[in-house]
């Protein structure tokens, strides 16, 4: 007589069903992989960030979105119809509990060209901040000017930083709200002396897309508060807003993000952007113009749907 079949029957065994959740574990990182790279290379190519011959000076920190920075234009380097070289570059700030071994045999074993900068602006940080004060402001300065030089030494032609989609808006708010200015964190700029070009290839991508990548590529992680600072607060302030919104109303970060690529300056109030004194009336339709009396100026279901350009697979 034939066994009967139970439901207890079709269920898959522990070894099978530990099988099922592992090949779907590898498609979600197979995923998630392809889309930093699709992101970061459409940031690369919408802004000129790398060209051919270039020297990308990729500035590592030891934090996750460093690490998948410089992983993801490993990829793609490979993959590029141009030629570019690569060098890893980390200032040992000497920060105390500072573990110096770690990011130079993680590029060892990647095999890529790297420098390790040794400037001791954590004293110099220390001695000029009051105790209680955060130290962010100063040492990133510091930082900066040391990078530049840095950069002019190793012959780099590109200065490449990890900030995200995240940062970037968090910038936008942040000067925003406490430094009345419509200011962000731009993908691409001319540096401080003008003598380099800094870029933010991973200007695309969400925050939570490097922390699922640092976790799935287990990334050598170094803690950012071994000096002591604490986190900048009007910062902490605007990420736990920006958190709040895509919890309760999904896409409004990415409307927001979008709306930094499409700026009206005739709809705004800068003098020194658009010419409001001399502004006349020609008799030529415009379609771009206002239509001063609508009540509702925000664009409509259709329209608005166009904006999610970077959103999730």
């Amino acid at each position: 007589m034939e066994a009967a079949i139970t439901p207890a029957s079709l269920q898959d065994s522990p070894a099978q069903a530990d099988l099922k959740k592992a090949e779907k574990s590898a498609y979600e990182n197979n995923k998630l992989h392809k889309r930093l790279c699709r992101q970061v290379g459409q940031a690369i190519g919408d802004f000129n960030m790398i060209e051919d011959g270039d020297k990308v000076m990729v500035c590592l920190s030891g934090g996750k979105d460093s690490y998948a920075l410089l992983d993801i234009l490993l990829t793609l380097r490979e993959r590029a119809p141009i030629n570019f070289e690569i060098v890893a570059v980390n200032l040992d700030q000497k920060q105390p509990n500072f573990p110096a071994h770690v990011l130079p045999e993680y590029l060892e074993k990647l095999g890529v060209p790297f420098h390790i900068e040794n400037q001791d602006t954590y004293s110099i940080v220390k001695r000029v901040i009051p105790e209680g004060k955060t130290t962010c402001s100063l040492c990133s300065r510091l930082r900066r000017g040391i990078l530049y030089r840095v950069a002019d030494e190793l012959g780099a032609t590109k200065i490449a930083l990890g900030h995200h989609r995240d940062d970037i808006l968090e910038t936008f708010f942040l000067n925003m709200f406490f430094g009345a200015k419509i200011k962000g964190m731009p993908a691409k700029l001319q540096s401080d002396d003008g003598k380099h070009i800094v870029i933010r290839p991973m200007a695309y991508v969400k925050e939570s897309d490097t922390e699922r990548y640092a976790a799935v590529k287990q990334f050598p992680i170094i803690p950012c508060d071994l000096c002591g600072s604490q986190e900048n607060l009007q910062r902490k302030q605007i990420k736990g807003l920006m958190r709040e919104w895509e919890k309760k109303f999904p896409g409004r970060v990415e409307n927001i993000f979008s709306a930094l690529s499409t700026v009206v300056p005739s709809h705004l109030m800068d003098r020194s952007r658009f010419d409001f004194a001399g502004l006349t009336a020609t008799g030529v339709a415009d379609p771009d113009g206002d239509i001063a009396f609508d009540e509702e100026p925000c664009a409509t279901p259709a329209a608005s749907a166009v904006i999610r350009l970077h959103a999730d697979d």
